[in-house]
């Protein structure tokens, strides 16, 4: 499984974590992905987004079926 947004395709980044005697390793900053159920025309389905499109609305959820209430 790749750590790639389905909607606005944010993959991780790379750089260097720098120390204080200024000695230079690589490292990776991940996208904070959620796995979110979204309606499509094929039916409901499990996509990976990052927290940035599901804040912005970019994606509907589907609508889980509440159990009706015992009397």
């Amino acid at each position: 499984m790749s750590r790639v947004c389905t909607i606005c395709n944010k993959r991780p980044m790379t750089g260097h974590r720098i120390s204080k005697s200024i000695q230079h390793t690589k490292r990776r900053w991940l996208p904070n992905l959620q796995r979110v159920r979204v309606q499509t025309e094929a039916g409901p389905k499990r996509i990976r987004v990052c927290t940035k499109c599901l804040r912005s609305g970019k994606v509907e959820k589907v609508i889980s079926k509440m159990p009706s209430p015992v009397a």
